[in-house]
């Protein structure tokens, strides 16, 4: 095929954006594993109290949750180049922020700069979009699970610089645990660089672009909040992505406790996190293949029988820890097919001018399901033990099936 083929031409650009994103997803994702742990053990440090710990997980989901939207309204009006720059940029603030409070022990300040760090994990969740923008339709679950497997990398690196960032820390003169944030600030200013220099053209902007010149795309007024209110694909996607999200970090979240109540070491519920984790992303790929070859709603409900499978397991044997570490492996596979096939399903169910506010308003909601999940899985536990939480999630995974009853629409071009 010649060169100057218009066709050839989008799909040599759209893989290297794809290349991009995941470069991207790799430096941000080491910034946010790098921080991950060292943030509990920070809050409980500058604290005073072990009982703040959770706040850190809290204020990073909360600060994710309420930059999700700002994120999206600038990815609409300046294009993704722009957008995902700005995130890594305040993650960058929010990691200088948590080491001044450190300096000056300053609890209230430390809460502000790991809220900050929360736009780490918000343009994360927008770079899987952001590589729908440009995709063909037969290619685009593909397209954004690459950019969802990619952020495994820097998961797995980012925790193993404990030691390295301590040591950096102390050679910087700054005080114990904060290593690990100027990694994660040396690792987001490296994204912002490479969003800034990179990502060109933009890809949102083109596909506004190509959807005006069709006369389908021109650029809507309205938030995401109306694209959700007028609009049952929207509707159905979203709540799809936010209640899988609750179901897994529900489960997971309460894992630890659970196994540590029972007896099993630190280090069999740490392999059993890790596997969890691998399968929320190793399959990513293979889930996005499934959903462009068979269609989206199968991969959903591929993804819902998982979970399925995983609540069945946990409840009826809670007390072998074994078998709860498959039940964990399958809760991940669960969320990986979910997420990679609901979020397709966000990206085609509006128009590409409609599609960043969209966007916003699905990260909003599956970063507060997932801080609901996590929150009132715990009362649950309490009342009715593992198992009974596991029985109760099956409620939140029959509603998702129901809402893929019946015969989809065709995705919005």
């Amino acid at each position: 095929m010649h060169p100057t083929d218009p066709a050839a031409q989008r799909r040599a650009l759209q893989r290297r954006v794809v290349r991009v994103l995941a470069l991207g997803q790799v430096l941000g994702g080491v910034g946010v594993g790098a921080t991950l742990a060292l943030g509990a053990l920070l809050v409980t440090e500058v604290s005073g109290s072990p009982a703040w710990s959770g706040m850190a997980a809290t204020m990073n989901t909360l600060g994710a949750a309420l930059l999700a939207v700002p994120l999206a309204r600038l990815a609409r009006a300046r294009g993704r180049r722009i957008s995902l720059s700005t995130g890594a940029v305040t993650a960058m603030a929010g990691a200088s922020v948590t080491i001044g409070a450190a300096v000056l022990t300053s609890f209230p300040v430390l809460l502000l700069g790991l809220a900050l760090l929360g736009a780490g994990s918000a343009l994360n969740l927008q770079s899987r979009f952001a590589a729908t923008d440009l995709a063909a339709d037969d290619t685009r679950a593909r397209d954004l699970s690459l950019v969802v497997w990619s952020t495994t990398i820097g998961a797995v690196l980012g925790p193993n610089l404990f030691v390295p960032g301590e040591l950096l820390g102390r050679a910087l003169g700054l005080p114990e645990l904060t290593g690990g944030f100027v990694i994660a600030l040396a690792a987001q200013a490296a994204g912002a660089l490479v969003y800034l220099t990179a990502l060109r053209p933009d890809p949102l902007l083109l596909a506004v672009a190509e959807g005006e010149a069709a006369g389908t795309g021109r650029p809507s007024p309205a938030g995401g909040l109306a694209v959700l209110r007028s609009s049952a694909p929207a509707r159905r996607a979203v709540l799809t992505v936010a209640l899988s999200h609750a179901v897994m970090v529900a489960l997971m979240s309460m894992t630890p406790v659970h196994l540590t109540g029972h007896g099993a070491s630190l280090g069999l519920v740490g392999l059993t996190i890790s596997l969890h984790v691998a399968g929320m992303y190793a399959l990513a790929p293979v889930f996005g293949w499934l959903a462009d070859r068979f269609g989206r709603r199968p991969v959903v409900l591929l993804g819902q029988t998982a979970f399925t499978a995983s609540l069945v397991l946990a409840w009826l044997a809670s007390a072998a820890p074994a078998l709860v570490a498959v039940s964990l492996v399958l809760l991940g596979l669960g969320w990986s097919a979910s997420t990679v096939a609901g979020s397709a399903l966000v990206a085609e169910a509006v128009p590409p001018a409609e599609r960043p506010q969209l966007q916003g308003v699905s990260d909003l909601f599956m970063n507060l399901a997932g801080a609901a999940g996590g929150a009132l899985a715990g009362p649950v536990l309490a009342i009715v033990g593992f198992d009974g939480l596991s029985a109760a999630l099956l409620v939140l995974v029959a509603a998702v099936v129901l809402l893929h009853r019946g015969r989809q629409p065709a995705p919005v071009a």
